[in-house]
């Protein structure tokens, strides 16, 4: 884990970061200061806060794609209503608006569902938040999809260039084809409820786009969730079996049952050698491997979990399929490869 220079003494900053006060140093790098001879360089700070700026990367790639995306958006939706002979507006109301909106059965069936989240709120003034919250979320569902239904059919040459890290796929053997184009490397928490909430996403992208993908699955538990980091330790042991992906599953389902006697319950429900699989867990055989991956995470910019990485694009956060398919679809078309038409599926 990359230490910062406030919390640790001078001449081990000197040591960890090779410097000596030689004039050598300068011819290497610029310096950018000069501590009593010795000379500091640009390249030893980039080092120190390469996870920060790294991050920083991140967001600002972010940002530049989610600009890119809308900028496109409105020229295919001018586009098209220019061909159909609309105005935007119409094609708009037509394509989005009316496909999105939410009937007043549904309103009430969710309301039903969920009468208990509108505390004292009478029921028609819930039944108006309903319809307006869930029509808000549903009209950029399907403004994504339009856009994306707008991109297969009209030529579109992205020549932004996107930034990427070195992303290693870690100890546990990928999923999917080992010949797929596209690499996606997960870091997670089996603690985390956000990355619960992404499993269907995930396996949404695994169904949709089949061998043109490989899944990856990296350890990154959270100082705050104090039952995760045996957890993937205990997911590790399950890979000693040739059970990694067996357990992974198992856990992220019995997110409440992650103490150690559960751990082994789990093993044990799997069918794994229940003796071995104790002394691994009991061991801490793997705790090295789980802090491995934690750190290899931390040096590419992930503060929080999920984090994904595709072909080394990051996507931070549980978002959405489209948001994955933008991505994948991207890097697909970079290795000459045509997307799957069931990508563009709602």
């Amino acid at each position: 884990m990359i230490q910062k220079l406030g919390l640790i003494a001078v001449p081990t900053v000197v040591m960890a970061l090779g410097l000596a006060p030689t004039a050598g140093v300068a011819e290497e790098a610029s310096v950018v200061a000069i501590v009593d001879g010795t000379p500091i360089t640009a390249e030893a700070l980039d080092d120190v806060i390469q996870s920060e700026l790294i991050a920083l990367r991140h967001r600002e790639d972010q940002l530049r794609r989610q600009g890119l995306n809308n900028l496109i958006a409105e020229v295919l939706l001018a586009r098209e209503a220019q061909g159909r002979g609309v105005s935007v507006e119409e094609l708009t109301k037509i394509e989005i608006e009316d496909k999105a909106r939410v009937t007043p059965a549904e309103a009430r069936a969710f309301y039903e569902a969920n009468r208990a989240r509108f505390g004292e709120s009478d029921e028609a003034t819930a039944i108006q938040q309903i319809v307006e919250g869930l029509g808000r979320q549903r009209e950029r569902e399907r403004r994504a999809v339009f856009a994306r239904e707008l991109r297969s059919k009209y030529p579109v040459e992205v020549r932004l260039e996107p930034f990427r890290v070195e992303v290693g796929t870690g100890a546990a053997p990928p999923r999917g084809n080992p010949e797929a184009p596209v690499t996606i490397v997960e870091f997670s928490d089996f603690q985390c409820p956000y990355c619960v909430h992404a499993r269907p996403i995930v396996n949404r992208v695994r169904e949709v786009y089949g061998d043109q993908v490989r899944y990856a699955f990296r350890h990154f538990p959270l100082a705050f969730h104090g039952l995760a980091e045996k957890a993937g330790e205990a997911a590790a042991c399950a890979g000693d079996q040739g059970r990694f992906w067996d357990m992974h599953d198992r856990l992220w389902k019995n997110q409440s049952k992650l103490t150690v006697p559960d751990l082994k319950q789990h093993a044990d429900a799997l069918g794994l050698d229940t003796a071995a699989f104790a002394q691994c867990l009991d061991s801490g055989r793997h705790a090295a491997l789980v802090k491995s991956d934690a750190e290899a995470g931390e040096r590419l910019g992930v503060t929080g979990t999920p984090a994904f990485f595709i072909n080394g694009r990051a996507i931070l956060g549980a978002q959405s399929f489209e948001a994955f398919a933008q991505v994948i679809d991207d890097e697909l078309k970079r290795a000459g490869r045509t997307p799957t038409k069931a990508s563009l599926a709602p």
